[in-house]
């Protein structure tokens, strides 16, 4: 009688336990990017970024070859600087010959739909609306994260990028593999089309640890979902993941400036560089998920974007958490 009882509650609890995560169908949640996470005292390149995110998991019912569908949305600004947040010497004369990495920000909203097979492929298109130059607000929150802080003054923002409104198309398309025991290995790639960015690139992503399968884990931003189709490795995800790129960049108008615009006219100090066509890349990240939470810690390490940059490489960190909900 007493085992029979047990069965019971465990059978009613694992049903709780069933229907919650079934319901967790939206996440909303930031991530925060900075070179000064990886505490090497850097202020360069890729300085800062600043996303959030919402999603909501669809229905699939119908498409037994479909098991997840995810509808994003995003808000982002990243702020890119030359070797340093200041172009000044020590007299305090500024020097358009120390920018090796143009001044400017992009700031954007965007939507993405993320289709995720039972063959753990999976297809997330992206688009995006957005402004590189003064109005994405980049020199204004340098200076305010600089005065808060008490960091150095900034300088050199009369070099950055000039004004162009960006429309961005991407497409990311992810494969597995292989897998064995706390082990796997899948295939990634994108593609990108547009005024602001254009390129292409791809790569592999290792897996070491407890991990989801991909239509339903952190690694394709799928841990939102709808429905009983999914039933997980793990109930929750913890695992260390590497992931180099290669990446062909065709055009970049933070770097190079607006694609229709004219540069270097009579009065204008903005300052554009030439790009470097391909950039490898390597990120080492630890992902954590609980039954409402997610987070992502990384380093990510670039070589250079222009050929007038004096470094070789430049790196940042990211630290993402996302919440999931009814």
């Amino acid at each position: 009688m007493k085992f029979k009882l047990l069965l019971s509650l465990l059978f009613v609890f694992a049903s709780i336990n069933l229907f919650a995560q079934a319901q967790h169908s939206t996440e909303i949640g930031v991530e925060t990017d900075n070179d000064s996470y990886l505490l090497r005292g850097s202020d360069r390149y890729y300085t800062d970024g600043i996303y959030f995110y919402y999603r909501h998991a669809l229905s699939t019912d119908g498409n037994d070859n479909l098991k997840n569908k995810v509808l994003g949305f995003e808000f982002g600004q990243k702020i890119f600087n030359p070797q340093a947040g200041s172009v000044a010497d020590i007299y305090g004369v500024d020097h358009a010959d120390l920018v090796d990495r143009p001044f400017a920000t992009y700031l954007y909203v965007g939507s993405t739909l993320n289709l995720l097979y039972a063959n753990e492929s999976n297809l997330k298109l992206s688009a995006q609306l957005g402004i590189v130059g003064p109005d994405a607000f980049g020199k204004q929150v340098q200076d305010w994260v600089h005065k808060t802080f008490g960091f150095y003054h900034p300088s050199g923002w009369e070099y950055q990028i000039k004004n162009d409104p960006e429309i961005n198309l991407s497409a990311e398309y992810n494969r597995l593999l292989a897998r064995t025991t706390g082990v796997d290995i899948s295939f990634s790639s994108y593609g990108n089309l547009g005024n602001g960015f254009t390129g292409a690139g791809l790569g592999f992503l290792l897996r070491l640890g407890n991990f989801n399968q991909l239509f339903n884990s952190v690694s394709t931003q799928s841990t939102a979902s709808q429905g009983n189709k999914i039933t997980p490795l793990h109930k929750h995800e913890l695992f260390f993941y590497y992931k180099p790129l290669i990446n062909y960049v065709a055009y970049d108008a933070t770097i190079q400036g607006g694609l229709l615009e004219t540069h270097h006219e009579a009065g204008s100090q903005e300052i554009t560089l030439d790009k470097e066509p391909f950039i490898f890349s390597n990120q080492l990240g630890v992902d954590f998920t609980t039954n409402r939470f997610t987070f992502d810690v990384a380093a990510i390490v670039h070589t250079r974007d222009t050929k007038e940059m004096i470094r070789s490489t430049h790196q940042w960190g990211a630290i993402t958490g996302m919440y999931r909900f009814k």
